[in-house]
Protein backbone atom coordinates (compact mmCIF):
# COMPACT_ATOMS: atom_id res chain seq x y z
CA UNK A 1 0.00 0.00 0.00
CA UNK A 2 2.55 2.34 0.46
CA UNK A 3 4.51 1.73 -3.07
CA UNK A 4 0.93 2.59 -4.28
CA UNK A 5 0.43 5.64 -2.49
CA UNK A 6 3.96 7.10 -3.19
CA UNK A 7 3.18 5.68 -7.03
CA UNK A 8 0.10 8.21 -7.31
CA UNK A 9 1.87 10.89 -5.39
CA UNK A 10 4.65 10.54 -7.90
CA UNK A 11 2.91 10.88 -11.35
CA UNK A 12 0.64 13.21 -9.54
CA UNK A 13 3.10 15.55 -9.38
CA UNK A 14 5.50 15.11 -11.83
CA UNK A 15 2.64 14.38 -14.73
CA UNK A 16 1.55 18.24 -13.92
CA UNK A 17 3.99 19.88 -14.62
CA UNK A 18 3.78 18.59 -18.76
CA UNK A 19 2.59 16.25 -21.49
CA UNK A 20 6.29 15.20 -22.64
CA UNK A 21 8.28 12.54 -21.23
CA UNK A 22 9.19 12.58 -17.54
CA UNK A 23 12.62 10.49 -18.22
CA UNK A 24 13.66 8.83 -21.35
CA UNK A 25 11.03 6.54 -22.72
CA UNK A 26 8.83 7.52 -19.66
CA UNK A 27 5.45 9.38 -19.89
CA UNK A 28 3.22 10.13 -17.46
CA UNK A 29 -0.60 10.65 -17.35
CA UNK A 30 -3.38 12.52 -15.08
CA UNK A 31 -6.82 12.84 -16.31
CA UNK A 32 -9.44 14.77 -13.79
CA UNK A 33 -12.75 13.29 -15.15
CA UNK A 34 -13.75 10.51 -17.88
CA UNK A 35 -12.69 11.50 -21.25
CA UNK A 36 -14.12 11.17 -24.61
CA UNK A 37 -12.71 8.42 -26.71
CA UNK A 38 -9.23 9.62 -28.01
CA UNK A 39 -7.87 7.61 -31.25
CA UNK A 40 -4.13 7.16 -31.30
CA UNK A 41 -0.99 4.37 -32.01
CA UNK A 42 0.65 3.23 -29.25
CA UNK A 43 3.89 1.75 -29.25
CA UNK A 44 5.04 -1.30 -27.38
CA UNK A 45 4.59 0.03 -24.26
CA UNK A 46 4.56 -1.09 -20.47
CA UNK A 47 1.38 0.87 -18.49
CA UNK A 48 1.06 1.00 -15.35
CA UNK A 49 -2.00 2.09 -13.67
CA UNK A 50 -1.83 4.01 -9.86
CA UNK A 51 -5.10 5.19 -10.35
CA UNK A 52 -8.43 4.99 -11.79
CA UNK A 53 -9.38 3.16 -14.83
CA UNK A 54 -9.05 3.25 -18.77
CA UNK A 55 -10.70 1.26 -21.66
CA UNK A 56 -8.96 0.64 -24.66
CA UNK A 57 -10.82 -0.56 -27.54
CA UNK A 58 -8.37 -2.58 -30.61
CA UNK A 59 -10.74 -3.73 -33.11
CA UNK A 60 -13.53 -5.46 -31.69
CA UNK A 61 -11.69 -6.53 -28.48
CA UNK A 62 -11.98 -4.60 -25.61
CA UNK A 63 -9.66 -4.12 -22.91
CA UNK A 64 -9.71 -2.78 -19.32
CA UNK A 65 -7.41 -2.00 -16.92
CA UNK A 66 -7.88 -0.41 -13.01
CA UNK A 67 -5.72 0.83 -10.27
CA UNK A 68 -3.13 -1.36 -9.69
CA UNK A 69 -2.83 -3.49 -13.14
CA UNK A 70 -0.26 -3.19 -15.77
CA UNK A 71 -0.61 -3.84 -19.50
CA UNK A 72 1.85 -5.29 -22.33
CA UNK A 73 1.55 -3.83 -25.43
CA UNK A 74 3.66 -5.59 -27.41
CA UNK A 75 3.42 -3.77 -30.95
CA UNK A 76 2.23 -0.70 -32.59
CA UNK A 77 -1.53 -0.62 -32.20
CA UNK A 78 -4.02 1.92 -33.61
CA UNK A 79 -6.13 1.85 -30.90
CA UNK A 80 -9.30 4.00 -29.23
CA UNK A 81 -9.36 4.89 -25.46
CA UNK A 82 -10.70 6.51 -22.98
CA UNK A 83 -10.43 7.33 -19.38
CA UNK A 84 -13.67 5.48 -17.40
CA UNK A 85 -13.07 6.02 -13.48
CA UNK A 86 -11.84 9.79 -12.59
CA UNK A 87 -12.98 12.26 -10.33
CA UNK A 88 -12.01 15.59 -8.39
CA UNK A 89 -9.36 14.48 -5.59
CA UNK A 90 -9.25 10.79 -7.43
CA UNK A 91 -7.68 11.52 -11.37
CA UNK A 92 -6.52 8.77 -13.73
CA UNK A 93 -2.88 7.88 -13.07
CA UNK A 94 -0.46 5.74 -15.00
CA UNK A 95 2.80 5.55 -15.56
CA UNK A 96 3.98 4.33 -19.42
CA UNK A 97 7.19 2.76 -20.07
CA UNK A 98 8.39 2.23 -23.68
CA UNK A 99 9.76 -1.64 -24.05
CA UNK A 100 12.83 -1.46 -26.60
CA UNK A 101 13.10 -4.82 -28.62
CA UNK A 102 16.71 -4.47 -27.73
CA UNK A 103 16.63 -4.70 -24.12
CA UNK A 104 14.00 -7.74 -24.43
CA UNK A 105 16.78 -9.60 -26.46
CA UNK A 106 19.66 -8.92 -23.90
CA UNK A 107 17.64 -10.43 -20.95
CA UNK A 108 16.38 -13.41 -22.78
CA UNK A 109 20.23 -14.21 -24.25
CA UNK A 110 21.42 -13.86 -20.57
CA UNK A 111 19.07 -15.62 -18.56
CA UNK A 112 19.56 -19.00 -17.46
CA UNK A 113 15.73 -20.07 -17.47
CA UNK A 114 15.01 -22.51 -20.67
CA UNK A 115 11.35 -21.44 -20.64
CA UNK A 116 11.08 -19.78 -24.05
CA UNK A 117 7.21 -19.96 -24.06
CA UNK A 118 5.46 -17.17 -26.30
CA UNK A 119 1.92 -15.72 -26.04
CA UNK A 120 0.85 -15.07 -29.24
CA UNK A 121 -2.65 -15.51 -28.81
CA UNK A 122 -3.40 -11.91 -26.77
CA UNK A 123 -3.53 -8.79 -28.43
CA UNK A 124 -2.78 -6.41 -25.21
CA UNK A 125 -1.99 -8.17 -21.95
CA UNK A 126 -3.98 -6.86 -18.29
CA UNK A 127 -2.17 -8.28 -15.30
CA UNK A 128 -1.89 -7.34 -11.52
CA UNK A 129 0.67 -5.55 -10.84
CA UNK A 130 3.39 -7.56 -8.37
CA UNK A 131 4.81 -5.94 -5.52
CA UNK A 132 8.36 -6.19 -7.07
CA UNK A 133 7.47 -4.41 -10.37
CA UNK A 134 5.60 -1.75 -8.91
CA UNK A 135 8.67 -1.29 -6.31
CA UNK A 136 10.86 -1.07 -9.75
CA UNK A 137 8.46 1.96 -11.13
CA UNK A 138 8.39 3.85 -7.88
CA UNK A 139 12.46 3.85 -7.71
CA UNK A 140 12.28 4.80 -11.66
CA UNK A 141 10.01 7.82 -11.21
CA UNK A 142 12.39 8.49 -8.18
CA UNK A 143 15.02 9.91 -10.64
CA UNK A 144 12.83 12.52 -11.90
CA UNK A 145 13.97 14.79 -8.78
CA UNK A 146 17.58 13.34 -9.37
CA UNK A 147 18.65 14.47 -13.14
CA UNK A 148 22.55 13.82 -12.22
CA UNK A 149 21.04 9.60 -11.66
CA UNK A 150 19.48 9.20 -14.81
CA UNK A 151 22.19 7.98 -17.39
CA UNK A 152 23.59 5.63 -14.79
CA UNK A 153 20.15 3.70 -12.86
CA UNK A 154 17.32 4.72 -15.40
CA UNK A 155 19.02 1.86 -17.57
CA UNK A 156 19.89 -0.51 -14.53
CA UNK A 157 16.22 -0.10 -13.19
CA UNK A 158 14.80 -0.29 -16.54
CA UNK A 159 16.57 -3.30 -16.95
CA UNK A 160 15.31 -5.18 -13.98
CA UNK A 161 11.30 -3.99 -14.68
CA UNK A 162 11.82 -5.89 -18.18
CA UNK A 163 13.24 -8.83 -15.99
CA UNK A 164 10.08 -8.54 -13.79
CA UNK A 165 8.23 -8.44 -17.01
CA UNK A 166 9.52 -11.75 -18.33
CA UNK A 167 9.24 -13.39 -15.45
CA UNK A 168 5.95 -12.41 -14.63
CA UNK A 169 2.39 -13.56 -16.20
CA UNK A 170 2.69 -11.69 -19.52
CA UNK A 171 6.51 -13.03 -19.82
CA UNK A 172 5.17 -14.66 -22.94
CA UNK A 173 4.11 -11.66 -24.89
CA UNK A 174 7.05 -9.98 -23.69
CA UNK A 175 9.59 -12.78 -25.33
CA UNK A 176 8.02 -12.12 -28.40
CA UNK A 177 9.30 -8.41 -28.57
CA UNK A 178 12.62 -9.55 -28.35
CA UNK A 179 12.89 -12.61 -30.29
CA UNK A 180 13.50 -11.37 -33.77
CA UNK A 181 12.40 -15.04 -35.52
CA UNK A 182 9.19 -14.50 -33.65
CA UNK A 183 6.04 -14.48 -35.50
CA UNK A 184 4.94 -11.14 -33.20
CA UNK A 185 8.29 -9.66 -34.16
CA UNK A 186 7.62 -10.38 -38.02
CA UNK A 187 4.20 -8.71 -37.90
CA UNK A 188 6.12 -5.58 -35.60
CA UNK A 189 8.33 -5.26 -38.43
CA UNK A 190 5.14 -5.59 -40.87
CA UNK A 191 3.08 -2.79 -39.06
CA UNK A 192 5.95 -0.28 -39.05
CA UNK A 193 6.23 -0.90 -42.66
CA UNK A 194 2.59 0.22 -42.74
CA UNK A 195 3.19 3.03 -40.36
CA UNK A 196 6.07 4.39 -42.62
CA UNK A 197 4.43 3.61 -46.10
CA UNK A 198 0.67 4.07 -45.12
CA UNK A 199 -0.34 6.36 -48.44
CA UNK A 200 1.15 3.83 -50.50
CA UNK A 201 -0.59 1.21 -51.96
CA UNK A 202 -0.73 -2.39 -49.68
CA UNK A 203 -0.05 -5.66 -51.08
CA UNK A 204 -0.23 -8.39 -48.93
CA UNK A 205 1.81 -10.88 -50.99
CA UNK A 206 4.53 -7.88 -51.11
CA UNK A 207 4.31 -7.67 -46.85
CA UNK A 208 4.73 -11.30 -46.60
CA UNK A 209 7.52 -11.91 -48.79
CA UNK A 210 9.32 -9.09 -46.65
CA UNK A 211 8.51 -11.20 -43.16
CA UNK A 212 9.34 -14.58 -44.89
CA UNK A 213 5.76 -16.10 -44.57
CA UNK A 214 3.21 -17.10 -46.76
CA UNK A 215 0.12 -14.65 -48.00
CA UNK A 216 -2.05 -16.85 -45.61
CA UNK A 217 0.26 -17.00 -42.93
CA UNK A 218 0.90 -14.00 -42.52
CA UNK A 219 -2.87 -12.26 -43.28
CA UNK A 220 -3.90 -15.33 -40.19
CA UNK A 221 -1.39 -13.81 -37.65
CA UNK A 222 -1.37 -10.29 -38.47
CA UNK A 223 -5.25 -10.21 -37.78
CA UNK A 224 -4.10 -12.27 -34.49
CA UNK A 225 -1.99 -10.09 -33.20
CA UNK A 226 -3.47 -6.76 -34.66
CA UNK A 227 -7.45 -7.88 -34.82
CA UNK A 228 -7.47 -6.27 -38.01
CA UNK A 229 -6.62 -7.26 -41.27
CA UNK A 230 -3.58 -5.20 -42.73
CA UNK A 231 -5.77 -2.78 -45.05
CA UNK A 232 -7.99 -2.36 -42.28
CA UNK A 233 -5.03 -1.12 -40.46
CA UNK A 234 -3.48 0.68 -43.09
CA UNK A 235 -6.58 2.61 -42.85
CA UNK A 236 -6.73 3.31 -39.50
CA UNK A 237 -3.51 4.52 -39.82
CA UNK A 238 -4.19 6.83 -42.81
CA UNK A 239 -7.37 8.26 -40.90
CA UNK A 240 -5.81 8.84 -37.50
CA UNK A 241 -2.53 11.08 -39.64
CA UNK A 242 -5.68 13.06 -41.82
CA UNK A 243 -6.95 13.66 -38.56
CA UNK A 244 -3.99 14.66 -37.27
CA UNK A 245 -3.05 17.14 -40.58
CA UNK A 246 -6.56 18.76 -40.24
CA UNK A 247 -6.11 19.87 -36.47
CA UNK A 248 -2.92 21.50 -37.74
CA UNK A 249 -3.62 23.24 -40.73
CA UNK A 250 -6.36 24.39 -42.60
CA UNK A 251 -5.69 22.93 -45.87
CA UNK A 252 -8.50 21.52 -47.77
CA UNK A 253 -10.23 17.97 -47.09
CA UNK A 254 -10.02 16.75 -50.36
CA UNK A 255 -6.06 17.44 -50.14
CA UNK A 256 -5.28 16.00 -46.80
CA UNK A 257 -7.34 13.29 -47.79
CA UNK A 258 -5.36 12.51 -50.89
CA UNK A 259 -2.20 13.26 -49.07
CA UNK A 260 -2.74 10.09 -46.88
CA UNK A 261 -3.78 7.62 -49.93
CA UNK A 262 -7.12 8.21 -50.78
CA UNK A 263 -8.22 9.08 -53.89
CA UNK A 264 -11.42 9.73 -53.62
CA UNK A 265 -13.36 12.58 -51.31
CA UNK A 266 -15.84 10.85 -50.74
CA UNK A 267 -14.95 7.55 -49.62
CA UNK A 268 -12.16 9.39 -47.27
CA UNK A 269 -15.02 11.36 -45.73
CA UNK A 270 -17.35 8.48 -45.47
CA UNK A 271 -14.45 6.42 -44.10
CA UNK A 272 -13.29 9.44 -41.76
CA UNK A 273 -16.93 9.81 -40.25
CA UNK A 274 -17.03 5.90 -39.84
CA UNK A 275 -14.08 6.12 -37.36
CA UNK A 276 -14.82 9.08 -35.87
CA UNK A 277 -18.38 9.64 -35.67
CA UNK A 278 -18.69 13.07 -37.84
CA UNK A 279 -17.87 14.04 -41.12
CA UNK A 280 -13.55 16.01 -41.01
CA UNK A 281 -14.44 19.26 -41.27
CA UNK A 282 -17.07 19.32 -38.39
CA UNK A 283 -14.89 16.38 -36.58
CA UNK A 284 -12.01 19.03 -36.60
CA UNK A 285 -14.09 22.18 -35.53
CA UNK A 286 -15.55 20.29 -32.36
CA UNK A 287 -12.07 19.33 -31.40
CA UNK A 288 -10.67 22.45 -32.07
CA UNK A 289 -13.43 24.18 -30.00
CA UNK A 290 -12.61 21.51 -27.12
CA UNK A 291 -9.23 22.79 -26.64
CA UNK A 292 -9.33 26.35 -27.10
Amino acid sequence: METMTELQSLIARHAARGRGEALPGLVLAVEPAPSVPIHRVYEPLLVIVAQGAKRIVLGDRVFESGAGQYLVIPLDLPVTSRVTEAREGAPYLAAALRLKPELVASLLLESTSGDRSSDETSLIGVTRAPAELLDAVVRLLRLIDRPSDVAILQPMIEREIVWRLLSGDQGGLVRQIGLADSRLSKISYATRWIREHYAEAVRIEELAERVAMSPTSFHRHFRAATAMSPLQYQKQIRLQEARSRLMARTDDVARIGFSVGYDSPSQFSREYARLFGAPPSRDTAVLREALS
